[in-house]
């Protein structure tokens, strides 16, 4: 099974030993995030996010199906995740690795199980037609902190998202085309973002966004996925190293404020990618439609 290249005995001890002197390798404060890059697709819900060199592209979908028979009044909410071969070598198709695993179960809770989206304004008759909605994840390129990543595409993608508008008449759903009506945006709960933190030297020296390199040498990592209003949607902790209580509220302290930043910074990108849009005539040119 492919394996990603493991770090020499000389480049781990370089690394710890960097970490003791308080100095990360790329220059970082331990509480510092990679420069975050997001641009959205011409296609609502496309979501391109640059962490460092880690790249992951979410894209959004809708189509209309029928719920399940538990859930009458409920849409479906999916979210996959495809870790290619062209981000590391580690990954291969169709043979998921223990870390593409994690990301999915990560991505579920922190999004899905959190309710972050309403999915009841999936619904369009009760028990017969509703909305699938599904959110591809795909890494393009690898170089840590991926978890954090792909929430923050998967959150970008479904505030970007708009699926589009239905009339219903009795038992006859007609959904119209992007030309004939306004697209309909997605009901957002809450928008969930993910921190990572990284244990080395026994938990005493704790990084955010490690690198591959760091990742590769740490002794255990700690998931804390928050909202803006600081309430706290899951917490994964993995690895052997013990993290006492006091360094897990100071974890969860410096989250919280790293969750407004990348929110404030979702926020800016779609109202960049609103003015762009309106600039265009896309956006005058629907609502002219709808009015006539």
């Amino acid at each position: 099974m492919p394996r990603e290249v493991e770090p020499s005995v000389n480049e781990k001890a370089f690394v710890l030993r960097a970490l003791e002197e308080n100095t990360r390798l790329d220059g970082r404060d331990f509480e510092d995030f990679r420069p975050l890059s997001l641009s959205f697709g011409e296609e609502y819900g496309s979501a391109d996010v640059k962490l460092g060199k880690t790249r992951v592209i979410a894209k959004a979908s809708a189509e209309v199906t029928k719920p399940f028979p538990d859930r009458p009044f409920d849409g479906i909410f999916n979210i996959a995740t495809e870790l290619s071969p062209m981000a590391s070598p580690a990954f291969e198709v169709g043979r998921p690795t223990e870390q593409e695993v994690i990301l999915s179960r990560i991505l579920e809770k922190a999004v899905r199980r959190s309710q972050a989206l309403d999915t009841e304004s999936l619904c369009i008759i009760a028990g017969q037609k509703c909305w699938n909605l599904r959110v591809d994840v795909h890494v393009v390129d690898y170089d840590g902190g991926l978890t954090d990543a792909a929430c923050i595409a998967v959150v970008a993608a479904l505030r970007h998202f708009r699926r589009p508008d239905v009339a219903v008449e009795g038992e006859k759903v007609t959904v119209f085309g992007l030309t004939e009506r306004v697209p309909v945006p997605l009901s957002l709960l809450h928008h969930p973002i993910c921190v990572t933190f990284s244990f080395f030297h026994g938990g005493n020296t704790v990084l955010i966004d490690a690198t591959l390199q760091e990742e590769q040498v740490r002794e255990g990592e700690l998931i804390i996925t928050l909202n803006r209003q600081g309430e706290v949607c899951q917490m994964a902790k993995l690895g052997g190293v013990p993290v006492d209580a006091l360094t897990l509220l100071k974890c969860a302290n410096a989250t919280l404020g790293k969750v407004r930043d990348i929110d404030s910074l979702i926020t800016r990108q779609l109202e960049a990618d609103t003015r762009e849009r309106n600039s265009s005539g896309q956006t005058v040119e629907l609502s002219a439609e709808n009015e006539r």
